[in-house]
């Protein structure tokens, strides 16, 4: 069969079951869509770190598949309109991708369907366990964490499957386009290319190599980047790892070397992940709404406020730790855990802005934006998600003085900004005035 398997989120060879899936094909067509974000909160496009990552991650992976005779068709569009087209071009007889929650995405994958002459066959995503092996329907997912991670803590893990060593050819006489390039290079303090194999790199590097992985727990808060982070984040969101690499080298750490609470808490934050992933496959739409999953103990009142958004968004707001981690995210396309908890709930405690407008500038620029953890985790610091204190509230001072006591980062950063007024009001401001009261003004 001449069969076509378009990749999205799993822009990898090793550990990648969709794809070997349409290996024994007569002839495949490998293809990946690039897909401008729909316009969203105010906000277009992406950033610029987050658009390099992605173009190294398909131009690695384009490396790896002609090394086994293979390459990738780059397009750019809507694939609901571009894969029939070439499917009929090439008379191609079936169709594969792996399934990306969220709910445009879904929807997408539906509307392909229908348009579609051939059989499309959807594959599970980057996760650590398939959806057969949940110990409960995809209905029944706890509304909480605790109680998902106790129910898949005894789960196994299965190995990653080997990367292919040959996959059928492309049909004959079709081009492939060279790849766009990056127009900025990676920042200084956060020198993180894409691609696998700068993935395993890191993945090495932070397990067998520097043993960092030893001290996770004690510096996981740590706001630079390298210092205490894992970093993988970026490349499990393509794809370019897949979870189950991650867990299986951390299971390999722990018998070989050490086993601690570092470690554990690791495997926690893939849980955490893979909570999200089942989350946003199951809320949809409601992944995106003000009052999210409607869990949230009392509706909150706010408004949007133009300047107070921009003033949050370039890092130019009165609290000095929120400026200078935004700062970081508009420079390198990244932000600490704890970084992104404080950045949040200033925007939505302090500035009382709609959480969706950060969530949707955090997708614009985070180079590991993931659809299921980025709105997951913004719905559980407003309230409305998962989270069953109803919302998290950070004292910034204290933050601040806990994980930036001398103000290296926020120095770093420049996030000490000159003060301003919170509010800015002109002649359209003024109030309306009964008339005949002498202050009314005539006139011109």
């Amino acid at each position: 069969m001449r069969e076509l398997y378009w990749l999205q989120q799993d822009l990898r060879l090793r550990d990648n079951p969709g794809l070997l899936a349409h290996a024994a094909a007569s002839e495949l067509v490998l293809v990946y869509i690039w897909q401008e974000p729909r316009p969203w909160c105010n906000l277009r496009g992406i950033g610029q770190q987050r658009r390099r990552v992605q173009l190294e991650h398909l131009q690695d992976l384009r490396q790896d598949l002609q090394a086994i005779g293979q390459d990738l068709l780059f397009l750019e569009g809507h694939p609901e309109q571009l894969l029939p087209a070439l499917v009929q071009r090439w008379r191609l007889e079936r169709v594969g991708t792996s399934r990306c929650p969220g709910d445009y995405e879904s929807r997408q994958l539906e509307a392909l369907r229908e348009r579609l002459p051939v059989p499309l066959q959807i594959h599970g995503g980057n996760t650590l366990f398939q959806r057969q092996q949940l110990p409960f329907a995809l209905e029944a997912l706890p509304g909480q964490f605790t109680p998902f991670r106790r129910a898949v803590d005894q789960l196994t893990v299965t190995a990653p499957l080997p990367a292919p060593e040959r996959l059928p050819p492309p049909p004959a006489g079709m081009a492939f386009p060279p790849l766009p390039t990056a127009d900025i290079a990676p920042h200084t303090s956060l020198p993180l290319r894409g691609g696998s194999r700068a993935g395993h790199r890191r993945l090495q590097q932070f397990t067998f190599g520097e043993a960092g992985v030893a001290e996770y727990k004690q510096r996981r808060n740590c706001l630079d980047p390298l210092s205490g982070s894992s970093t993988l984040s970026p490349w499990l969101a393509s794809g370019a790892l897949s979870a189950r690499e991650v867990a299986h080298t951390l299971a390999h750490f722990e018998q070989q070397r050490l086993r601690n609470e570092s470690t554990e808490w690791l495997y926690l934050e893939l849980l955490w992940r893979e909570y999200f992933h089942w989350r946003a496959l199951l809320d949809g739409p409601k992944l995106f709404r003000f009052r999210g999953l409607g869990t949230g103990r009392k509706h909150r009142f706010c408004t949007f406020d133009p300047r107070a958004f921009a003033r949050w968004c370039q890092g130019d707001t009165d609290y000095p730790l929120v400026n200078a981690l935004q700062r970081q995210l508009l420079a390198t396309g990244w932000m600490s855990n704890r970084g992104r908890q404080i950045s949040a709930s200033c925007l939505i405690h302090e500035l009382g802005l709609d959480w969706r407008y950060g969530a949707a500038f955090f997708e614009k620029h985070l180079i590991d934006y993931d659809v299921g953890s980025n709105y997951g985790n913004w719905q559980y610091i407003a309230g409305v998600g998962c989270d069953p204190r109803g919302g998290r509230r950070f004292n910034l001072q204290k933050q601040a003085a806990e994980h930036d006591p001398d103000g290296l980062f926020t120095t770093k950063w420049e996030g000490n900004r000159p003060r301003q007024p919170l509010y800015v009001t002109d002649a359209a401001d003024w109030p309306l005035l009964p008339s005949g009261t002498g202050d009314d003004h005539e006139g011109a």
